[in-house]
């Protein structure tokens, strides 16, 4: 096929095969994959990029934070190693927070694309990792030294041959080994599946290169945001958001700036990063909730790629917790989701309230640790989080995980490979905060620990103090609320472990 060929209707249909190939890739993955966080809660992400590392196409599957972090990423990977510089059989793998998406547990994969014997782009995958070993508990951590083992980018397999001793060394460093290699290896055969997918889709049009095809993308996602920017009133819309914070309250300060065709976020007027806790957000983070959020109010309709991120500046203060400063504690980054997202949606509430979100729950992700009645050390993440903020139109969803998109894991499941029993799982009536429309509701979730031995309940929960906020005149969510043992906690952000017998 020529370039002249790539008409506005063949650019729709090539792109709706790009982003199927990526959604079977996340498909892929799910299926594969050895952990309930994966399989279950889908917290992973799967995109194909061009040549240069611009994201083309994207899995609809999957969270935003890692979605959008991961296409940032995969540009330092090929900076350090140059897809000239690639052979078939090659796969890379990388941890590090400030290159990728924020927190050790976050790891990503990524294997180049070879057609007609030249490379011609890449495929990349990242999933939160069961364990990295270090200390667990987010609550404890004073730096991202003591959070686990960084891997930074290296090569995970050579020409098709394991890196052994990386291999090795992740083993020695987790607590459940089998679980964690697992879901790398499930990593490797979904880029595998989806490089082998992208080669036949060349042959098929005929496409000696994906550039024309990528810019055509990426140029057309540009083009249809900055035109949605134009339809704002030019001005500065600024909102805030307040959290419970470690030790004393935080805030998010957003300002949405316009001017024509142009916007800018800027996060002037956040904290300052926590010392401890590991609640703060790196760039990466903060930018990719920030796109969702414009995403979602100016192109809903458009898939993700590079067009999206390029429409719009972002400027965030360093060493504040929506720019952490090396090396500050970001275990639980996701801590931040609903205040970065919120702060941005409450600023376009301003300027455009036909179209904006209210808050929406504060999600959270408890971890249980301990010895299981067989003797075998466990780890269960689990995704808890109340609903959706209400919209201009219509009610928010319930027990919805946005924006971080995670999905609900059935209980049988999670009974079934940890020693976890849910007791109670039911909505919260009327918690989601009355108005015309009223958002989602959140859940009540009861659980008891099957073990003889003590467990770990790994405690760092947001919303005590600072409720989600109605817009317009809706009225604020309920509080989050958390019981151990019978006794309520209300000043939950910063605990360290707290023990289940």
């Amino acid at each position: 096929m020529k370039n002249s060929e790539l008409d506005p209707i063949m650019v729709q249909i090539l792109w709706n095969r790009l982003t199927s190939m990526a959604e079977e890739q996340a498909k892929t993955l799910i299926h594969a994959s050895f952990s309930a966080i994966v399989a279950e809660m889908e917290d992973l992400a799967c995109a194909i990029y061009d040549a240069e590392g611009n994201l083309i196409a994207q899995g609809v599957t999957g969270t935003q934070g890692i979605l959008t972090g991961m296409s940032v990423g995969v540009k330092h990977m090929l900076k350090k190693y140059p897809i000239q510089s690639l052979a078939p059989g090659d796969v890379l793998i990388c941890n590090d927070p400030w290159l990728f998406t924020g927190h050790k547990y976050d790891i990503a994969v990524m294997t180049p694309v070879f057609y007609q014997g030249s490379p011609v782009a890449v495929t990349a995958t990242v999933l939160h990792g069961s364990d990295v070993g270090g200390i667990s508990s987010a609550a404890d951590s004073r730096s991202v030294f003591e959070e686990g083992l960084e891997i930074p980018i290296l090569k995970f397999f050579e020409a098709g041959n394991p890196n052994e001793d990386l291999f090795e060394m992740i083993r020695g460093n987790s607590r459940i080994p089998d679980v964690v290699i697992g879901d790398l290896m499930a990593q490797v055969a979904a880029n595998a599946v989806t490089a082998q997918q992208l080669a036949e889709f060349m042959g098929e049009y005929s496409l000696p290169s994906l550039a024309p095809l990528s810019r055509a993308i990426i140029s057309t996602t540009e083009k249809t945001v900055k035109r949605s920017i134009a339809d704002i009133p030019n001005g500065a819309y600024s909102h805030t958001a307040f959290l419970d914070g470690i030790d004393e309250p935080l805030q998010v300060v957003a300002t949405v700036i316009i001017n024509g065709e142009e916007l800018m976020v800027d996060f002037a007027g956040s904290s300052p990063q926590t010392k401890r806790g590991g609640i703060n957000s790196v760039y990466n983070f903060t930018f990719a909730y920030a796109a969702h959020a414009l995403k979602c109010v100016l192109a809903p309709e458009l898939p993700n790629n590079d067009g999206l991120f390029r429409s719009f500046k972002l400027v965030a203060p360093e060493a504040s917790v929506v720019n952490a400063k090396f090396p500050a504690p970001v275990m639980a980054r996701y801590i931040m989701v609903a205040s970065i997202s919120g702060a941005v949606f409450g600023a376009l509430s301003q300027a455009i309230p036909d179209r904006s979100v209210a808050d929406s729950s504060r999600p959270t992700m408890p971890l249980f640790t301990g010895i299981d009645n067989k003797g075998e050390p466990f780890i269960q993440w689990l995704a808890d989080y109340g609903g959706s903020g209400a919209r201009a139109t219509s009610d928010g969803y319930h027990a919805t995980c946005f924006p971080a998109n995670l999905a609900n894991a059935p209980v049988e499941i999670i009974e079934n490979i940890s020693p976890l029993l849910y007791v109670r799982r039911e909505l919260l009536t009327d918690s989601g905060g009355p108005g015309k429309y009223r958002g989602g509701c959140s859940q009540l979730t009861s659980i008891k620990i099957r073990a003889d031995q003590p467990s770990i309940f790994h405690c760092f929960w947001e919303g005590t103090i600072y409720p989600p906020t109605g817009f317009h005149g809706g009225l604020d969510g309920q509080r989050s609320i958390l019981e151990i043992n019978g006794q309520k906690q209300w000043k939950i952000l910063g605990w360290s472990a707290l023990i289940f017998i």
